[in-house]
């Protein structure tokens, strides 16, 4: 198995756990309500933590299919901003980088 193919076959793995994932969050967030007030207010705030996760894992779908777009086009493991090759360990540590460590922006 070649690297782009290893990579392939993690964002793949990655993408079906996140889509799995999601329609738990789904279901969860479909279910009925209890009607006691306290209850009421927990499982509200854990609506709001469900919905935070479900909204990150969004965001890394959308990651994962523009780096499986990468690897259709070739151009996957090079950086978007400045056309260099992205190191194996950042896209060991983030196989849907789009940037090297260089461009990546820093907080």
């Amino acid at each position: 198995m070649s690297d782009m193919q290893a990579y392939e076959k993690i964002l793949v793995d990655r993408q079906r756990e996140l889509q799995s994932r999601l329609s738990r969050i789904d279901v969860d967030l479909g279910r009925l309500k209890e009607q006691d007030s306290d209850d009421r207010a927990t499982e509200m705030e854990n609506d709001e933590v469900l919905e935070g996760l479900g909204q990150a894992g969004q965001e890394e779908l959308r990651a994962i299919a523009a780096a499986l777009t990468r690897i259709a086009n070739g151009t996957y493991g090079t950086c978007a901003n400045c056309g260099l090759p992205i190191s194996k360990e950042r896209l060991a540590a983030v196989p849907y980088a789009p940037l090297c460590e260089e461009c990546m922006p820093h907080s």
